[in-house]
């Protein structure tokens, strides 16, 4: 029977997908799981998720003998399968012919079959047969019983175009509770994102736990009121805010994301965007410029006069955070295709009047040979740079960390712009691009009077599906060190989780399709396609239970009437 290109409903889109004209498997009580060697993770999710929505056991059969040969290319039928791929069966094993995130997925009317090249792509081929059952494999429970649970016949061949495809959840500003961490996870997995970004520290906000430094939760983790609205609008919510991980915490998040191929990549912010920290510890601010002892953690958004002192007591005390962080995050936690050797200093947003004022800094300028401020916290970056390397880690910072000159080892995540990223890059450096103007989710979503606390520019779903992360100025050569991208959420005006869903819903599906999927310059991006997809998408969303916006616009409940927010007018910066 010949093959024909096929659509179906799949976000992010498959490099390729073909099927016959009839045919189709049906997953029922005597459908096994046959797992190989190196496919536990997929074995795992598929039982525990997709057994649970279905309402099957999905019992597990070790296939015997050796694993079956990959075929060369995509067989001329999908009915021509080996003979060890026994009828009503899932099959997972792995391919050393495909790479380590790729996968092959192959159903027919006997047997499903899901090759990857590594764990990772086995199991972005499960995510993709769970789309593939339609919404209600979405649920945690069966919610149609006696309802046939069918996939038309047809093979997918994928493999994602960048390795970095991350999401940054800011839990300083606004903390999310562990549980909401976890429920991240689980949409990131669904959309094939593998880099979830902990903003874990602030001047808002310490959220996770330091045992040798205690008073950074017991004092840094909490405020006692919070803005409401941008910093010009005149609202407060006057009850304390706070909340933080326990060490424990982190392990079972770290943990959680390992299983679904996710790298956790903790960012503790220095030497700017620090208030919470210098609260709990005063000794790690300008002593000799302010009296330190009075500060508060801040109840207040923007970029904060406060910063740490340039000491050595600074560097002995971070040098302490991190070593704990490095036992919380290991290097090794989703294996080699993976990003846990990172850590993420931040180095944003740092004013430098306190050091121009205070001769503690001046004198360490002057010490070490420096030229001006910037230098400075040029050498603060690099000290930690040289720091991790010795520990087999990876620095990354925001791309202020370019102002005096980059440390030889860091990478950068570029968000003022591309500008930075293609300094960066054409220094030899590794990138993440996250532009502000394309891929903050906090910027609003149309321009209409009803948007919630209405920030930046308007981003819509179609802007988020045409962004490119490979600005035309790098050339091929420079352009490898784009390691890939990042959509980041920035929860100054997202009090609860309901506002977090509903500034990164849908977007989050348009951008994890850029970040994944082999896509045509933008201009020539099929969005009516992409819509078209969402329509089934959105149901998957409501199966998980996510307040994303609407279509039409927010629901009665999600504006935020009276609230002032820092609309932008006009289309944003091309660079």
């Amino acid at each position: 029977m010949a093959q024909d290109e096929i659509k179906n409903d799949v976000i992010p889109a498959a490099r390729a997908a073909a099927g016959p004209v009839r045919g189709a498997f049906l997953f029922d009580q005597d459908t096994t799981l046959r797992a190989a060697p190196g496919t536990g993770t997929a074995e795992r999710w598929l039982r525990a998720t997709l057994g649970a929505a279905l309402g099957l056991p999905l019992p597990a059969v070790r296939p015997g003998g050796p694993p079956a040969a990959a075929p060369a290319a995509v067989p001329a039928t999908p009915s021509a399968v080996g003979p060890e791929q026994a009828a009503n069966s899932v099959r997972l094993l792995l391919d050393d012919t495909l790479e380590p995130e790729a996968y092959r997925l192959c159903v027919t009317d006997r047997s499903v079959e899901i090759r990857g090249g590594a764990p990772a792509g086995v199991f972005w081929g499960a995510q993709t047969l769970r789309q593939l059952l339609g919404p209600d494999a979405f649920r945690r429970a069966l919610v149609r019983p006696g309802a046939a649970h069918a996939i038309p016949a047809q093979v997918i061949e994928d493999a994602p175009r960048f390795r970095w495809r991350g999401l940054m959840l800011d839990v300083a500003r606004h903390f999310m509770p562990k549980d909401g961490v976890l429920h991240y996870l689980d949409l990131m997995a669904a959309h094939k994102l593998n880099v979830l970004h902990l903003h874990l520290t602030d001047d808002q906000g310490w959220r996770v736990e330091i045992k040798r430094y205690p008073k950074l939760t017991e004092t840094g983790s909490w405020r006692s009121r919070t803005k409401v609205g941008h910093r010009a609008s005149p609202l407060w919510e006057d009850k304390p805010h706070g909340g933080h991980y326990t060490q424990d915490d982190i392990r079972e998040i770290v943990a959680y994301a390992a299983e679904r191929h996710i790298s956790v990549v903790p960012e503790i912010d220095v030497p700017g965007h620090s208030q919470a920290a210098i609260a709990a510890y005063p000794e790690l601010g300008n002593t000799d410029v302010i009296d330190t002892t009075a500060l508060t953690v801040w109840d207040n958004w923007g970029i904060n006069p406060n910063v740490l002192a340039p000491t050595d007591n600074t560097l002995r005390f971070y040098e302490g955070v991190f070593e704990e962080l490095l036992d919380l995050f290991p290097a090794n936690a989703t294996g080699a295709t993976g990003f846990s050797e990172f850590l993420h200093i931040g180095g944003d947003e740092c004013p430098k009047d306190q050091w121009r004022a205070s001769p503690a800094a001046q004198a360490r300028i002057r010490e070490l040979g420096l030229a001006d401020e910037d230098e400075l916290q040029a050498w603060f970056v690099g000290h930690f740079d040289k720091w991790l390397a010795a520990r087999g880690r990876r620095l990354i910072g925001w791309d202020e960390i370019l102002e005096g000159g980059l440390a030889d080892g860091a990478a950068m995540s570029s968000w003022r712009g591309y500008a930075g990223g293609i300094a960066a890059a054409r220094a030899g450096h590794d990138v993440v691009m996250c532009p502000e103007q394309q891929v903050y989710l906090d910027h609003r979503q149309d321009a209409g009077a009803d948007e919630p606390v209405p920030i930046g520019y308007v981003r819509t779903l179609e802007d988020v599906y045409r962004f490119e992360p490979v600005p035309p100025g790098l050339d091929a050569e420079h352009a490898r060190h784009v390691l890939g991208t990042q959509a980041n959420v920035w929860t100054e005006v997202m009090e609860d989780s309901a506002r977090v869903d509903y500034q990164t819903f849908p977007r989050l599906a348009a951008f994890a399709e850029v970040a994944w999927s082999a896509l045509p310059a933008p201009s020539r991006r099929d969005f009516a396609d992409f819509e078209r997809r969402m329509t089934t998408h959105y149901r998957r969303l409501d199966a998980l239970g996510v307040a994303y916006r609407p279509p039409s616009g927010p629901h009665p409940w999600q504006r935020r009437p009276g609230v002032l927010g820092r609309p932008i007018d006009g289309p944003p910066p091309a660079r």
